[in-house]
């Protein structure tokens, strides 16, 4: 197996960013923006093409992170969904959770977030399952 592979990269990538758009455009759409404090005015403001893109390279990048360790160590299909969402529950999840604590971001907002990096990963993880099934 290849250390990068573009096909199972994009298509994790596109699991992640799809899981985005389903939790913060239409699952918690309103409690997001709420927790968030923005009215439909500043949610309208910004590029959005450069906002989805660079929320897409992003996603790529830890995609490709998570690509280049399963290749490397070459694990049983459980263990690619262990690194998935243990890499969201161990790294990601708390990063943002010291991140919004500095910022005084409300804890429904830190969970609202968390959820969908768990989701996000776990869906990417469930991609790259797939394409070395």
């Amino acid at each position: 197996m290849n250390d990068f592979a573009l096909w199972p990269v994009l298509a994790g990538s596109l699991a992640f960013f799809a899981v985005g758009a389903l939790w913060y455009g239409v699952i918690f759409a309103l409690p997001w923006q709420r927790a968030a404090g923005l009215s439909n005015t500043q949610l309208k403001s910004g590029s959005m093409p450069l906002i989805f893109g660079l929320t897409f390279a992003f996603e790529m990048l830890i995609a490709m992170v998570l690509w280049h360790l399963v290749a490397r160590t070459d694990p049983p299909q459980f263990v690619v969904m262990m690194m998935a969402v243990g890499f969201a529950v161990g790294v990601m999840i708390p990063a943002i959770g010291i991140n919004y604590l500095q910022l005084r971001k409300p804890f429904s907002l830190f969970l609202i977030d968390a959820g969908h990096f768990l989701v996000g990963m776990a869906a990417m993880g469930g991609v790259f399952v797939w394409f070395r099934g």
